[in-house]
C-alpha cells in the first residue's frame, strides 16, 4: 500500500518551513520511525519519521524547496515486499557485492541532494563508487570520493579556464531560514527597545578552585561536569529575585514580573544562535542545570531542538568567552528586558589588600531596555552576581 509522506503541522505563527535534506533517496527501504528528512523553520529543524517501514518510492520534492504543512513530499510503499519496488522512471541495477560498493550505472535517479552535489563539482556520476541500495549513489560516495580526489593528482573535476592572476572571486548563498529569523530578530530589538550596557569584572578565583577541588567526585556522582555556567546560572537566579524588574518583560503599555525563573542559554551550532530555556532554573541543582545544558547543547547540533525548548525565558545568559571574547555587548532577547554577557577568563595583575597579586578575571556585561529597567537595578545586579561568584558559599546559603 503506497502512503503520502506529508509535511507535519508547523508550530504555532509558523506558516512554511525549508526542506534543507532527504536522507533517504528514491528506492531505499527504510524503517519505521526512521528521518526521512529535515525541515527548517524560522525557529527550529524538524525531523520527518517514516510512519512504517517499507520502500521509499518516489521523493515529489527535493532539496531547499519551500513546503508548508500537510503538503505531499514523497510516496512510501509499505511492507517488506516493496523492497523490489523500482522508483518511476528508473531502472534496476545490478545489486553490488556483500561489503562491496558498486560502479553507479548511470541508470539509478539520483536524489535530489547528490544531484547537486554532483553538479556543482562536475562530476561524472558513473565514475562514482556507489554503495546505496541497487547500487544507488549516496550523498556520502560523492563526498568520500571528492575527499581522496584531493588527495590524487588526478581531479575529478572538469578542467575550467584558470582565473586570471589577482582576480577576486565572490559566493553568494541564500541565507536559512533560522539564519533570516536571527537576523530579524536583532533588527527587531535594536528597532524597540532602548539598549544600554553596563559592565563589571569577576574574580574568579574561588569557582576555579571550588570546581577543581570537587570536580572528579562531581563528575563520579553526578555523570555530568561541573562548568561555568551553573555558577552564573544560581547566581544569576539570585540576582534576579533580589532585582526582579531585571526579569520582567514589556507588553504595550504594561511591565509584566515574572514570579518564575526561566533562564535562557545561548547555544551556537552550525545553523546559528539558539536559545534554549531552563525551565525553574530556580529549583534546578548544579548538577541539574549542567545535565540540562548538555543536553540541549546536543539536541542543538543536532537539530532535534523542539519549539517549547527555545522559547518562553525570561532572562538570557550568554557566554562569548568560549570563542575567546574578552569583552561585548549582548543583545536583548525580546521580549526579555535585559541579558548578561560573560567573558574570556584571563589572569590580570589586581590589587588585592594592597597587593598586587595576579588573578583570574572576567568582564562580565548586562545590556538591558532602559524604558523599564534603571540603571541603578541593572548595576545592583551585576554587583549581586559579582558578590555570589567571589563568594561562591553564599549561593548555597541564601546570603
Amino acid at each position: 500500500m503506497s502512503i503520502e509522506i506529508k509535511v507535519p503541522e508547523l508550530p504555532e505563527s509558523i506558516t512554511e518551513a525549508t526542506l534543507v535534506n532527504w536522507h533517504k533517496s528514491a528506492g531505499d527501504y527504510v524503517n519505521r520511525d526512521e528521518n526521512l528528512v529535515d525541515l527548517e523553520t524560522d525557529k527550529v529543524v524538524l525531523e520527518v519519521p517514516a510512519p512504517t517501514s517499507g520502500v521509499l518510492k518516489e521523493i515529489k520534492i527535493g532539496d531547499d524547496a519551500t513546503v508548508t504543512a500537510g503538503q505531499v513530499i514523497a510516496i512510501l510503499e509499505e511492507g517488506e515486499a516493496a523492497a523490489a519496488v523500482v522508483p518511476p522512471g528508473g531502472v534496476s541495477a545490478i545489486s553490488p557485492a556483500p561489503g562491496a560498493a558498486a560502479v553507479n550505472a548511470g541508470v539509478q535517479p539520483l536524489a535530489p541532494s547528490v544531484r547537486r552535489l554532483v553538479d556543482e563539482h562536475h562530476l561524472n556520476p558513473i565514475e562514482i563508487p556507489a554503495s546505496g541500495r541497487d547500487g544507488r549513489l549516496t550523498k556520502a560516495d560523492v563526498l568520500t570520493y571528492l575527499d581522496r580526489a584531493e588527495g590524487s593528482s588526478q581531479s575529478p573535476v572538469a578542467p575550467s579556464t584558470p582565473a586570471p592572476a589577482g582576480a577576486r572571486e565572490e559566493r553568494r548563498v541564500a541565507m536559512s531560514r533560522i539564519r533570516t529569523r536571527i537576523a530579524e530578530r536583532m533588527i527587531e530589538a535594536k528597532a524597540t527597545t532602548a539598549m544600554l550596557t553596563s559592565f563589571n569584572e569577576i574574580d574568579l578565583g574561588a569557582v576555579i578552585e571550588i570546581r577543581k577541588r570537587y570536580r572528579d567526585r562531581f563528575e563520579k556522582q553526578h555523570g555530568v561536569r561541573i562548568g561555568f555556567m551553573s555558577f552564573f546560572v544560581q547566581a544569576a537566579v539570585k540576582a534576579l529575585k533580589q532585582y526582579p524588574i531585571v526579569n520582567a518583560s514589556v507588553e504595550g503599555n504594561e511591565i509584566v514580573y515574572h514570579d518564575y525563573w526561566d533562564i535562557g542559554v545561548a547555544v551556537s551550532t552550525e545553523r546559528g544562535l539558539v536559545v534554549p530555556v531552563l525551565r525553574n532554573a530556580d529549583q534546578m541543582s548544579f548538577a541539574q542545570v549542567e545535565r540540562q545544558i548538555g543536553e540541549y547543547a546536543n539536541k542543538a547540533r543536532k537539530g532535534g531542538l523542539a519549539i517549547e525548548d527555545i522559547t518562553g525565558g525570561t532572562f538570557t545568559i550568554t557566554n562569548g568567552g568560549v570563542f575567546g571574547s574578552l569583552f561585548s555587548t549582548p543583545i536583548i532577547n525580546p521580549p526579555q528586558s535585559a541579558i548578561l554577557g560573560m567573558h574570556k577568563i584571563q589572569e590580570r595583575a589586581m590589587v588585592v589588600d594592597g597587593e598586587v597579586r595576579v588573578r583570574p578575571m572576567m568582564y562580565i556585561a548586562i545590556t538591558y531596555d532602559h524604558r523599564i529597567v534603571d540603571g541603578r537595578d541593572a548595576v545592583l545586579f551585576l554587583v549581586a552576581v559579582k558578590e555570589a561568584l567571589e563568594d561562591p558559599a553564599r549561593l548555597l546559603i541564601d546570603l
